[in-house]
């Protein structure tokens, strides 16, 4: 008995080559996705603590660099397939790596735990390498996965070498490797629709995603339940409404936005909102993790207690990002791209969207529940002008087979 008949090794396959074969989410992938989410909620962690525009600042960018990393393993196997034991081993470096990577994220950027976060977040970029280098035999992927390769092992070596060194220059070399690191897809992008992702298992990836996501900011508000010795109405209005935001955004990204909807990158402008579609998602997340640190924030006030101005002041800008955000996502949909809404109909969307932000200046002179509430009712007013559009879509549609049916008898 040879060791390929002990442990199964495989060549890499591209997916596309087999049209007629559906491309589903895989257990694995799921438990990838399942320990990125574990990773983002370790990373949140000082965010609870130090709710300021410095404590947001140091959690984008770790967050950045763990959504980035977990986009890298998703754009790969969207593309290529290769469930052998390789393709398994060098999964589990990864998410040893994103371990690694949540272990050292609760320090300050000069401090030697951040360049461990640094050198962690190298090794998941190196192990991308590898991958792209095992499909880059592959006919006609040459091209896009030499550039991946190299671009990503740049990037990854610029990485490690930051982390010897101290601020400040390890700070220049972070933007040096994240510029090449977040420009290489661009560099690639005219190969993007050569070689497309798959048009069903990428927003599946996305859509699972944002549910555990969403999920975290549900367990934000058990968090603030958790803090009240004795709840008081704001607290349990605060608490109800923290969820429903929550439930707010799950309608409106799946059902309003069709952000996990079929994606087919058939052509320059496919690839161009497609690319808009997919990086739409950073601010999305972060957001979403924001606005849960901030619900649980306004829960766990004390009766009386006003909410601080800055924590205000974060919560409403990152609930504005995050409907703008949802909104572009929906523009970018191929039902939005059908239908073409008018011009005004979309500047009502951003005008709600906008509309967030002067809550921040009143928040501090009413209950924090009042504001919660009035970002509640913002999301609403959008979810209803969405399914609006989707009722008339679908009636308009209706009208249309009917006329077409009764033509055909005549």
């Amino acid at each position: 008995m040879s060791w390929q008949t002990l442990i199964p090794v495989r060549p890499v396959r591209l997916w596309s080559a087999d049209p007629s074969q559906s491309r589903r989410a895989s257990w694995l992938e799921l438990f990838f996705d399942l320990i990125f989410v574990a990773a983002v909620a370790q990373v949140g962690v000082p965010l609870g603590v130090d709710y300021t525009l410095h404590g947001l600042v140091r959690y984008g960018l770790m967050f950045l660099l763990i959504w980035w990393a977990w986009l890298g393993h998703t754009m790969y196997s969207t593309r290529f397939d290769a469930d052998d034991v390789v393709q398994r081993l060098l999964t589990l470096l990864q998410i040893f790596a994103a371990a690694a990577m949540a272990a050292n994220a609760k320090s300050a950027f000069d401090s030697r735990d951040s360049a461990g976060f640094a050198a962690a977040y190298a090794v998941l970029r190196a192990v991308l390498v590898v991958q792209y280098l095992r499909a880059r035999r592959l006919t006609g992927t040459r091209r896009l996965t030499t550039l991946y390769a190299v671009g990503f092992g740049a990037a990854a070596f610029l990485w490690v070498v930051a982390a010897i060194f101290s601020a400040p220059i390890r700070f220049w070399l972070w933007a040096a490797a994240l510029l090449i690191d977040l420009g290489t897809p661009w560099l690639a992008g005219q190969h993007t629709h050569k070689c497309p992702p798959d048009a069903e298992h990428l927003p599946e990836r996305f859509g699972l995603f944002t549910i555990i996501l969403l999920g975290e900011s549900v367990a934000s508000v058990m968090h603030g339940m958790e803090s009240q010795d004795m709840w008081s109405p704001s607290a349990a209005v605060s608490a109800f409404t923290g969820l429903s935001l929550a439930f707010g955004y799950w309608w409106w990204y799946f059902d309003g936005a069709r952000g996990a909807a079929k994606r087919h990158v058939t052509s320059d402008h496919k690839t161009l909102l497609f690319q808009i579609w997919s990086y739409a998602h950073l601010p999305l997340y972060l957001c979403v993790a924001v606005v849960g640190v901030g619900v649980e924030h306004v829960i766990s006030l004390p009766p009386g207690v006003p909410l601080h101005r800055e924590d205000a002041w974060i919560l409403t800008g990152a609930a504005a990002t995050l409907m703008t955000t949802l909104t572009i996502i929906g523009f970018t949909s191929d039902d939005s791209q059908m239908r073409r809404p008018s011009l005004a109909r979309w500047a009502v969307h951003f005008a709600l969207c906008l509309a967030a932000l002067p809550a921040s200046l009143v928040a501090t002179a009413l209950p924090p529940c009042m504001l919660l509430i009035y970002l509640g009712f913002l999301c609403a007013v959008q979810v209803m002008l969405l399914t609006t559009d989707t009722v008339e879509q679908h009636r308009e549609e209706s009208e249309e087979l009917e006329l077409l049916v009764e033509l055909q008898r005549q």
